[in-house]
Order: structure tokens, then C-alpha cells, then sequence
């Protein structure tokens, strides 16, 4: 019978192999994507910077001049501040053809604005499949956490890559500790101070690399001690992973085994099918001026920030912070928001960083401990780190269960081999 030991090397090696591939893509794109604004400013500098001088039209303003210039579409993400030597960005969404009944075949859902002029300066479909210096940066984020895979497959299936991640981590942790070993009661150290000195002698070489050793050797312990330096963070990285990508499926049904959470308008609303968006009857200025109220009376300090409009829920969000804070000063978990009927502009939610219940708060610490934000900079190069540090697990991995398989074969080769030169003595009825 299998030693749990044993076991347990074989779950690490299969379930290994089966997600390496996956881990080595997430990896790299995700030490890409904790510098995703950076890269995609500095790649397509004609998209985010403007050089008009003069004063600076007002964020309705430029979102109303966007949806004038093509009749088929209509701004539902509007950032309310507007930089100078910044492009302004408006997020659009097709509108219907009434005489079709079906959404316009839009090739793009973002268009870049000259703040001063508001001449439009570029327009790109986010997330397409286009190998273009325009579209690299949003190509590489949809590629970490989708595959561009049709939804909701691609979701599912890094969030099910993410669940046997997560188990592989303990598994993986679980190999690096040393066999124990039974003490000997002759010798006058006390038993356990002898335990603790010789366990931590035989596990201490789990968390070195022996650079002197074979290129196997140097290859396994990269992969030993590599696991063990990143555990904390590539752990981290395997729970939000599994949560964002299977928030409604597993994340929040896990959540309320041991707490309550609010749920957002878009728990508790059925979305419409694509083609029938639900339109707003109040504007963009009613709902930021309610908003703006409603959060003076919260005590709130931020003013409205940005808002959006989803169209198949019938709802607006408002997102409350100063200009150039939409992460938050809380620890990166975003800024407080305000929820809207888009019919009657009645309240339907809110939400405040770093409150609720524990639900609330795990649920809100997904997205920063994932990126990284949750600790600013020094987050964004840790998480950076720990997505090189998951692709070179991927390859190790891989690498030693190509040697032993190879080897394996060998031996049985080998053995084959002897049985045709000495079938007398490779025989049971031999002796």
C-alpha cells in the first residue's frame, strides 16, 4: 500500500503537469499586467497624450462629443476629470438598430479624446485579438485571466485552474518537509529540543540552492526553494484568482459559510440579453448631482469621480474620489460608490472600502491582493516578482518529471533488455 507520502508526490506531479502550461502564461502575463498602464502610455503615446494648449472642455462635454461623432453608440464609463496633457478616454457601447432589432457591429468600445479640442485621437476595441502596438496591452490582460476564451468559459476555466493551484500549493509545501524521523531515547538531549534541532537541520536544505550540484540538482532545488520563498504570495495569488474568476460560482457561496455579505445591484438583478440594453431616462448630470449630495451626507469628502451605466442591469454606479486617486487611499481596495436606478434614479446600494461585515472585506481585498495594489508600489513589484517566480515553477516542474520519466524509461529498457539476454534468471520458476 502507497505511503501518504507517496500519495501525495503523485497529486503534486499530475496535477502539476496538467496546469504548468497554464501557470507558465499567468505568470508571465501577470508580471506584465501589474504594470499595465505604464506600458500601454509609454507603447501608444498618441493615444494617451495631448499637446493642445488652452482650457479644458468638461468631461460630459467630451463624452457628448464622442457619441456625436458616430450615431451608433453612447458613453456608458465616464472618468469626471479631465487632465490637461492627458488624453481623455470615454468607454463606449453600441446602440440598437431599430431596424434590425440587433446591436451595431461596433470594431471598438474606447476612444481617446484631445481634452482642449476634443478631436478624437485614436479608437481601439479593448482586449481584441489584434497583435498591434495599440492593442498589445489589453490583448496580454484579457489573455491572464480568460485565454480569450468566449465568456464564461474562460473564466471558469482559470478559476478551475486557480481551485487545483490553490490545493497544489499545500500539497507542494506539504514535499518539502523532511520524512520524520522516530528519536533515540538513549541520548541525554531531551527529545524534543532534539526533534526541533534535527528537523530544522534536514529542512533547512529545502529553502537553499546548491549551485555546485548537477544541473538537475541546481534545477529541483530552484523549484523547492522557489516554492517556499513565494509560498505566502503565490498562494495569495491562487485565492484571488480563484475568487475573481468565480466570484458568483464559488467565491461568495464560500463567503457566506462563515459570514454575510451585501450584495451589490448586480447580485440581485437579472442581466438582459445583449442587444436589449435597458436606457437610462435620467442623464449623467441629474445622478452625479444626487450622488454628490448623497455623499455629503455620508460625510464623504471625495466628489464623483467617474460613473458608469450598465446597460443590461439598468443601473448607475458612481464612483467617488479625487482626481487621480480611482484606486483609493484605502490600501488600493478602490473607491466608495453610490448605486442608481437608471429609471427612476431611486438609491439601490452602496459601497465603502474597508466596512461591512468580514464577507464584505475578504470579497473587497481580491482584486488589490491580487494586483498588488493593496501595498502600492512595493505591492505592484512583489506580485511582479511572483509572476516570474509561478512560470519558473511551471518549467522546473516540468523539467524534473521529464528527467525521472526519461530515466524510468531507461530502467525499463534496461530491464527489457536483461530478460532477452537472461530469460532463465528474469524467470518466476528460476531457482
Amino acid at each position: 500500500m502507497s505511503s501518504p507520502r507517496a500519495l501525495f508526490i503523485h497529486l503534486h506531479r499530475w496535477v502539476g503537469l496538467s496546469i504548468a502550461a497554464f501557470l507558465f502564461m499567468s505568470g508571465i502575463t501577470g508580471a506584465i499586467v501589474s504594470w499595465d498602464h505604464e506600458l500601454d502610455g509609454w507603447l501608444n503615446p498618441d493615444l494617451f497624450e495631448a499637446t493642445s494648449e488652452g482650457p479644458v472642455k468638461s468631461a460630459l462635454e467630451l463624452a457628448a462629443l464622442a457619441e456625436a461623432a458616430d450615431h451608433r453608440v453612447w458613453s456608458t464609463f465616464v472618468y469626471l476629470n479631465v487632465e490637461v496633457d492627458h488624453a481623455y478616454e470615454v468607454y463606449i457601447f453600441p446602440k440598437v438598430d431599430p431596424e434590425t432589432g440587433e446591436s451595431y457591429a461596433v470594431d471598438y468600445n474606447q476612444v481617446f479624446m484631445d481634452p482642449v479640442t476634443g478631436e478624437i485621437l485614436g479608437r481601439r476595441l479593448w482586449g481584441a485579438v489584434e497583435f498591434t502596438r495599440a492593442n498589445l496591452m489589453p490583448f496580454i490582460y484579457k489573455l491572464h485571466y480568460n485565454l480569450h476564451l468566449p465568456d464564461p468559459w474562460g473564466m471558469w476555466l482559470m478559476g478551475g485552474i486557480a481551485c487545483l493551484w490553490t490545493l497544489d500549493c499545500f500539497v507542494g509545501f506539504y514535499l518539502t518537509l523532511p520524512v520524520r524521523r522516530r528519536p533515540d531515547p538513549t541520548r541525554a538531549l531531551s527529545v524534543g529540543r532534539a526533534l526541533a534541532r534535527g528537523w530544522w537541520a534536514r529542512w533547512k536544505p529545502a529553502w537553499l540552492v546548491k549551485w555546485q550540484g548537477s544541473s538537475y540538482r541546481i534545477n529541483f532545488d530552484l523549484h523547492r526553494a522557489f516554492g517556499l520563498w513565494f509560498w505566502a504570495f503565490l498562494f495569495t495569488l491562487a485565492v484571488s484568482s480563484a475568487s475573481l474568476n468565480l466570484d458568483t460560482e464559488v467565491a461568495k457561496p464560500l463567503v457566506s459559510l462563515f459570514s454575510s455579505f451585501t450584495p451589490t445591484p448586480f447580485d440581485t438583478r437579472v442581466a438582459v440579453p445583449f442587444n436589449q440594453p435597458i436606457y437610462p431616462k435620467l442623464t449623467y448630470p441629474e445622478i452625479i448631482e444626487k450622488a454628490r449630495a448623497d455623499g455629503l451626507a455620508r460625510g464623504w469628502d471625495e466628489p464623483p469621480g467617474a460613473i458608469y451605466y450598465a446597460p443590461h442591469y439598468g443601473t448607475y454606479s458612481v464612483y467617488m474620489f479625487h482626481p487621480g486617486d480611482e484606486h483609493g487611499t484605502t490600501g488600493g481596495v478602490g473607491p466608495a460608490m453610490l448605486y442608481y436606478d437608471g429609471l427612476d434614479g431611486r438609491p439601490i446600494g452602496s459601497l465603502t472600502p474597508w466596512a461591512g461585515t468580514a464577507g464584505d472585506i475578504f470579497l473587497q481585498v481580491q482584486f488589490p491582493l491580487h494586483s498588488g495594489r493593496i501595498a502600492g508600489l512595493p505591492g505592484r513589484i512583489i506580485v511582479s516578482l511572483s509572476g516570474i517566480a509561478v512560470a519558473l515553477l511551471a518549467v522546473t516542474g516540468v523539467i524534473i518529471w521529464w528527467k525521472k520519466h526519461c530515466a524510468h524509461l531507461k530502467s525499463l529498457k534496461a530491464r527489457a533488455s536483461d530478460r532477452e539476454r537472461f530469460p532463465k534468471t528474469h524467470s518466476k520458476y528460476a531457482g
